[in-house]
């Protein structure tokens, strides 16, 4: 029983260790909402982390309160790698990890899997605040990860900030010309 804890505990630690560093493609804005299924506003109501084979993922249920672009829903499940589930812990660089309670623009795709996940990782998820004057903006912060241009060579990520009213007449833009072609 002592040996089975040990090893589970040991299996946990490599877990975390694997993702000291990551790499990831850097994606413009209209990339992002080009190769999204689903770009929504939204905020988390809650979350639970789950096995998927070896890997672990967090579930987040997001009460949507706007889609911009993919069906209209109401709610949506959003998956993102890392969590701790069944005693082991994961660790994914780059991964982003949203709060109960606050309120996001997630840039989504749903793959062959069924699971919905956020585009670039945490490129993929702006926060939604309210700045003195009453204006609303979408932003992230740069990413801390090591980036790639589309060409492979390193490249530095910036943070974003948008006014909201902006970041939806862009997407509502992109989509419309999208859906003509």
């Amino acid at each position: 029983m002592v040996k089975h804890h040990v090893a589970s505990a040991l299996g946990a630690v490599l877990l975390s260790m694997c993702g000291a560093a990551a790499t990831l493609q850097r994606l413009e804005m209209d990339e992002m909402i080009q190769k999204s299924t689903a770009i929504v506003r939204g905020r988390v109501a809650g979350s639970a982390a789950r096995l998927h084979g070896s890997s672990i993922y967090t579930h987040y249920r997001v009460q949507v309160l706007e889609s911009w672009k993919g069906a209209e829903v109401t709610e949506v499940d959003v998956v993102v790698p890392g969590g701790i589930a069944s005693g082991m812990r994961q660790v994914f660089p780059g991964a982003p990890r949203l709060e109960t309670g606050s309120e996001y623009v997630l840039f989504l795709w749903t793959g062959a899997s069924g699971l919905t996940n956020i585009i670039g990782l945490s490129q993929g998820v702006f926060d939604v605040h309210r700045d003195i004057a009453g204006g609303v903006f979408a932003a992230r912060s740069a990413s801390t990860e090591t980036m790639l241009d589309a060409e492979g060579r390193p490249v530095r990520d910036e943070a974003v900030r948008i006014r909201f009213d902006d970041l939806r007449g862009r997407i509502q833009a992109l989509t419309a010309r999208g859906a003509q072609r």
